[in-house]
Order: structure tokens, then sequence, then C-alpha cells
């Protein structure tokens, strides 16, 4: 691929997300959900692992922006023919999931191409395409179907869809793929126009409840947009990301899967949304954390699925390249085994958040934490994998231990507030075992500062945090 990452722009539906470059091409998209297979996974590869680009003959990069207060993008391409513009998103609360691309001009007359080719299974699998009586596209492979309708004649070619216009000014053409299941009926048609109308509204309403104010209010929208896009409508969960295997170094291997739901981003998530008066998604979220967590304590994991999937079994996709020859392609992620003590610590601090918010506190959620704090009695002073997720061998690692030191003071906070049961004694005794360990074997007086193990000399930027927790009170 030659677009870099910083030039695309995400769309989505609250069920999965889709990735539209400054090309106007649409490189990744996971369907039905966000840990879903890719159809599109030309940005892992090349435009023979699909890709749905429409854009004028004579490509030009486009001028982007999101319609107020939405999630709808709208690509502008200026060429000598005139000007046009290709409105991108995905329909929120559809029986179907639906990608919609409407073309409009804006004056002349521009020669358009536009250009399909579904792969379903990380870019690896051919679907049978077959025409339907009413000139739409059908798209099986195994479970998957993908529906295509268009206003504008198309023709298949080399494996891959075609089809050449001229919009001129006043004029718009409108493309519509469907995901549906390949062994139920098609898929309705939806009208482009009033999909339109209704998300731009959706998004409208959703971003008309934020209590926001000051300079930055326009930039915090936006990024809770893009979390609330991030979160699977059906359960409350928020995935890291829409993408796999973005690598932290060109070149580099360390390519991870972030289409999973973190425990540790509660705490961020959870006052984001909440600071912005958005405590039914808070509340969704905390609902969320309570079924995939329930079980025994000793088998809480880092990370669960969208759905509170346990197993999250990592494997590599050879037939992709990786992002700018980035090797290897990961899909599921192996830390999800790893034992990491500073989740239990953000789990605390959410759930003391979350009730001083006005989130109801219910028996379930009480009884999940005293189990949850009895159990980091009993390992907290074990090596772990840490927020870092290193894949060698545990280490004490001082966040880990300053953030097990969270998850008592939360506790006896909550118990304190709001009738969290347990052995408060205890907990009050381990809080304060802790943080005489880490003040006195996690500080460096030489260099002035907490190191990331004890005795160590390294620096940890998760340490940054200690005052934000209050453990330097």
């Amino acid at each position: 691929m030659s677009v870099r990452i910083e030039q695309y722009a995400m769309i989505g539906d609250c069920e999965t997300a889709a990735l539209v470059s400054h090309q106007g091409s649409i490189d990744w998209l996971c369907w039905p959900h966000f840990a879903s297979p890719a159809c599109f996974a030309a940005l892992m590869g090349t435009e023979d692992n699909g890709y749905w680009s429409i854009a004028p003959e004579n490509p030009v990069p486009g001028r982007r922006r999101y319609l107020d207060h939405t999630l709808v993008l709208e690509t502008l391409f200026e060429t000598p023919d005139g000007l046009v513009a290709v409105v991108d998103f995905m329909p929120v609360r559809q029986r179907n999931s639906h990608l919609v691309r409407i073309v409009r001009g804006l004056s002349g007359s521009v020669p358009m191409k536009m250009r399909l080719a579904l792969r379903f299974e990380y870019g690896r699998t051919v679907p049978w395409v077959t025409r339907t009586e009413n000139g739409a596209l059908r798209a099986i492979a195994g479970p998957d179907m993908v529906v295509f309708r268009s206003t504008e004649e198309h023709r298949g070619e080399n494996l891959q869809t075609f089809s050449e216009f001229t919009i001129k000014k006043g004029e718009t053409a409108t493309f519509v793929l469907t995901y549906g299941l390949s062994y139920e009926d098609l898929p309705e048609t939806i009208d482009a126009d009033k999909a339109l109308r209704e998300t731009v509204s959706y998004w409208q309403d959703w971003t008309a409840r934020a209590n926001l104010v000051g300079e930055y209010a326009d930039a915090v929208e936006r990024s809770l947009i893009t979390l609330k896009a991030l979160t699977y409508q059906h359960t409350g969960g928020i995935v890291g990301a829409p993408t796999t295997s973005l690598p932290e170094r060109l070149g580099g291997e360390r390519n991870w899967d972030y289409r999973y739901c973190w425990l540790r981003d509660a705490t961020s998530s959870l006052l984001a949304l909440m600071n912005a008066g958005y405590f039914e998604e808070a509340c969704a979220w905390r609902d969320w954390l309570l079924r995939a967590a329930a079980g025994s304590p000793d088998q809480v994991q880092i990370m669960y699925g969208i759905r509170g999937e346990r197993q999250l079994i990592e494997w590599e996709v050879n037939w992709l390249r990786g992002y700018e020859d980035s090797r290897p392609v990961r899909i599921g992620n192996a830390a999800f085994s790893q034992l990491q003590l500073d989740v239990y610590g953000e789990v605390a601090d959410a759930l003391l958040h979350g009730y001083l918010g006005g989130i109801p506190v219910s028996a379930t959620a009480l009884g999940l934490q005293e189990a949850l704090t009895d159990h980091l009695v009993t390992i907290w002073e074990q090596a772990d994998h840490g927020i870092w997720e290193v894949r060698g061998e545990p280490q004490n690692f001082t966040y880990s231990k300053v953030m097990a030191w969270v998850a008592f003071d939360r506790a006896l906070k909550i118990a304190k507030k709001f009738g969290l049961r347990g052995d408060l004694t205890r907990w009050r005794e381990t809080r304060d075992q802790i943080h005489r360990y880490i003040c006195d074997n996690c500080f460096d007086r030489e260099l002035g500062s907490f190191t990331q193990n004890p005795g160590s000399k390294e620096l940890d930027a998760s340490l940054l945090l200690m005052p934000l927790v209050d453990f330097c009170r």
C-alpha cells in the first residue's frame, strides 16, 4: 500500500468500522463486527486482498471533513473537469449492516471510476458472484454474503466489479454494500438518501447530549464520537481499535490485534463518557464488564472479545505482507492469558468513578469486586507481564504494584460510601504494605524518580500516572 495510515478516516455503525483513504478507497473492513475476518484487507496487503474505490478517473487526493457533529465522511475531489463529493457512511441500528457511498456533482462534469474487489477471510477468499433478478450483485463465500446495489451500470472483470460514469453538477450516484448471512434471504434494499438523513440525525442527536464547553469542545466531541463508534452497541464493549497489526515500528514485529476490549481502558473510557454526560454508555460498559469477568476470580483476564469471549487465540495471516511490509499480521492476541496485576486497580478505579458519577450500585458488581479484591490479596506479590504486555519472563513492575495499591484503596472507599463488604482490615493492611514496598524498593534517590522495577535504573512512562491515581498524596 502507498497510502499512509494518517491519510485514512474512519466510518462505522457501532458494530464495525471501515477505513477510507484520502484517495477514496476503503481498504479495511471487518464484517459483520469488529473482530470478524476482513473482507477489505488492502491496508494489510495489496489491492488483491480487497478494496472498494470510488474516485475521479484521473486520481487526485481529496480534501476531507466529517459533516458537523457526525461520523459521516465527505471527500471533495477537485479536478480540471469539475468538483465532486463522495459521501461515505454506515447507518446505525439497521437490521443488516450497510456501507453507503453517495457521489454528488458540485460543478462541471467529472468522469468517475468505481472499482470493487471483495475478498473474504482477510483477503484470501474470492467470493462467488451472481446477478439477481433486480440487477444487484450477490457475493457469497461460506457463511458470508455481501450484496452490491448501485444506480450506475457495472460489469465484472478479472474477479472485480467496475463502473465508469460521469457525474455532472446537480447529479447523484449511489452505491450500497449490505452484509448478510449466505443462508438467509437477500437483505432488503435501503434508500440511500433516507439512510443519510437518519445517520446524520442519529449522530447529531447523540452529540447534542454532550456537556462540552471551552475552546477544545470540538476536539473533545470528535474524540467522543470515535469512542462511541468503537463501542459494540449490542453489549457495550469498547474495542481498542478497529484494526489489527499496525506496527509499533515500520518493519518491526510488534504488530498486535487490537480489536478487543481491555479492562485497563475502563477508567479513561468511563471518565470520558461520564464527564460528557453519557451515563447510558458508561452503564452499558459496566454491565459488559460484569458479564465478561463473571466466574472464578483467578480466571479474570486482562482483555475479552466484544461479546465477552475469552479465547482470543493468536495466529498469523501468512498471505498478507503487512502494513508497509511489517510482518507478521496477527489475528487474536496471546496477551489474553497473561497475568497483569494493574487491571485490578483500573477496574476498581473505574467502578468507584462510576458510582460517584451516578451509575447504580448493584449487588452483582459489589460481589464481583469483593471476590477480585480478596483474590488480589493472595497474588499481588507475584511477578507479572505488566501494562507493556511483555512476551518474556514475568517481572515485578512498579506500575503493577501501584495499581494493586489502587485496587485496595478504591475498594475501601467503595466499602465506606456504597456498602461493599469484605475483610476490610486485611484490605487496609495490604494496601499499606504495598505502599511501603513501593516507596522502599522502587524509588531511586540518585535519579530522583520511581523506576520500572525494584532496584532498576529504567524509567517507565506509565509511572507518570502515579499522581493521577492519588498514590503520591
